[in-house]
């Protein structure tokens, strides 16, 4: 059987053998992925399936199972039938030491020697079986798996068992390849989500959920403690919900991970978020405003009063363009000061200060403190009433600079939301200097130009087939004027102050967007699901 490391070259390897021997493959590869050229060079009668099977065993030095041998299938205990059918891969030996499985082709091959070895701790030998077969021997395990209760840990384990269960090598090894998985493709997130006969393992990458994993229903209860364990929670607590927060080493990288549970009806959603401050850059330069917009947001962060607020959803970026702010401006003749919930990134020559309802510190009264501290720049996380809004203005309005985030989906929303908080509009239009709106969209892949495929037809590796990797931000700048400002202060409608700005040279998130579209950074499908996000 031929390693991960090797399985892509393998794929070209047979990908060149069949469009040698029938030309017609090249011309259904182009249209389709490899699995689908293989299908139609079976119905078009140009090759037999144990013709085919012979090829894929040839390539990937794999056996062909004698179909006639082959008994009643076994359900492996913890394995159910969804995961297996699922993954089109079934089980039929077992001892101490390895397990043989048949599967019908060798294309998701590297991720089932991952996915099945780390699942059952063992050794994983493949062999081939016709595809008709296969699902024959799956339908009839799917028609004689026992009941959940049979396979699955019942839940009632008392702690001394569950961190037993929690420091199994084997549960140990699946939640590090977990952690190594999700830094491998850059994700924010990891979420854990039990089912009812499995555990469905999806990462966050360019904000958009993947499952990378489908494990066993009944090494849930390990997973999970495991997790909780490493996040100083309580293991046994399964009914309330819980967050912690820890340092977490993986190989060389270190991870500040945030985790939080909640209680649903087939156990825990799980999620950890995960924070790199080694793989973050904070640089204006790097989040892809125009040249344009750079300039004038550089100009605006280097006046020493008053207020600029990034504004956009949740998950559009505004707390990196904000900590990118402070890199820049961050010098030690200015006392910088931030109040945050949670603070998300430590950065060396801040004092960062970190919102606790639990013992009455708010954005609030954090920041009416903060004001007796002598600041230059102050960053508040986010202005979430008329309270916070209020000291934020009065900060801008007394010589310090004020930074500061709204949930608003565009940048004259910023304007209305502080006046609709029941800020007078002459203390917003004096205090606002600039509010900068955001969404983050997926960038096309460069090594697949968009088409999540390599050259032979397989999946790309550098996106992992989704034909998007990274992601950089569309902008929208509001600068404030004397024409804007007077606007603020007879209270017109947003629809005219949106027509002010523009008629001044705002340029507008959507307009920005189709720029990046034509510039190939990335795709009006792209496009329209940021629009819809916001």
């Amino acid at each position: 059987m031929a390693d991960a490391a090797t399985h892509t070259d393998l794929v070209k390897t047979l990908a060149a053998k069949l469009t040698e021997r029938f030309p017609d493959y090249a011309g259904f590869l182009a249209e389709s992925g490899s699995r689908v050229a293989d299908r139609r060079l079976l119905e078009a009668g140009a090759v037999s399936e144990p013709e085919l099977l012979a090829l894929y065993g040839e390539v990937f030095h794999l056996p062909l199972a004698d179909e006639e041998e082959l008994t009643e299938p076994e359900v492996y205990p913890g394995l159910s039938a969804e995961c297996l059918n699922a993954n089109l891969c079934l089980p039929f030996a077992w001892d101490e030491n390895s397990m043989r499985l048949l599967i019908c082709d060798p294309y998701d091959l590297d991720k089932q020697v991952y996915l099945f070895s780390r699942a059952v701790g063992l050794r994983c030998e493949f062999e081939l079986v016709r595809r008709p077969f296969l699902e024959r021997l799956l339908g009839r395990l799917s028609q004689n798996e026992p009941e959940e209760d049979e396979l699955s840990v019942t839940g009632a384990e008392d702690e001394n068992t569950l961190r037993t269960m929690a420091g199994e090598a084997r549960i140990v090894r699946l939640v590090n390849d977990v952690f190594n998985r999700a830094i491998e493709l850059g994700a924010s997130d990891i979420h854990v989500e039990p089912g009812e006969d499995s555990v469905s393992i999806r990462c966050r990458v360019d904000g958009v959920l993947a499952e990378i994993m489908n494990v066993p229903r009944s090494q849930f209860p390990a997973i999970a403690s495991r997790i909780k364990l490493i996040a100083g929670l309580n293991i046994a607590e399964s009914r309330l919900p819980q967050d912690g927060r820890t340092n977490f080493q993986v190989g060389r990288v270190k991870l500040d991970m945030r985790v939080s549970t909640i209680p649903i009806l087939t156990g825990e959603s799980i999620v950890l978020r995960l924070l790199n401050n080694d793989a973050v850059t904070f640089d204006l330069r790097t989040l892809g405003m125009s040249d344009r917009d750079l300039e004038q947001f550089n100009e605006l962060i280097q006046i020493p009063h008053g207020m600029i607020l990034v504004v956009g959803p949740t998950g559009s970026g505004k707390t990196t363009t904000l900590y990118s702010v402070i890199a820049q401006l961050n010098d030690h003749r200015k006392k910088i000061i931030t109040v945050e919930d949670p603070v998300e990134y430590k950065m060396a020559g801040l004092c960062q200060m970190q919102v606790n309802s639990k013992i009455g510190v708010t954005f609030a009264s954090g920041l009416r403190s903060i004001v007796r501290q002598d600041p230059d720049i102050i960053l508040v996380g986010e202005i979430r009433d008329r309270e916070t809004a209020d000291i934020a203005i009065n900060a801008a309005l007394t010589g310090h600079l004020v930074l500061s985030t709204l949930h608003t989906n565009d940048a004259v929303g910023a304007v209305t939301r502080l006046i609709d908080m029941g800020m007078e509009s002459f203390l917003v239009a004096s205090a606002l200097y600039g509010v900068l709106s955001q969404r983050l969209v997926r960038k096309t892949c460069t090594a697949c130009r968009g088409t999540g495929s390599d050259a032979s037809g397989g999946k790309c590796r550098r996106c992992n087939g989704t034909g998007y990797k990274g992601r950089c931000g569309i902008f929208e700048l509001l600068r404030m004027n004397d024409d804007i400002r007077q606007a603020v202060n007879k209270n017109v409608p947003s629809s005219e102050l949106e027509r002010l700005a523009i008629a001044n040279g705002m340029v507008t998130l959507r307009e920005d967007g189709i720029a990046k579209v034509r510039a190939g950074v990335t795709t009006a499908e792209e496009l329209a699901r940021s629009a819809q996000e916001g």
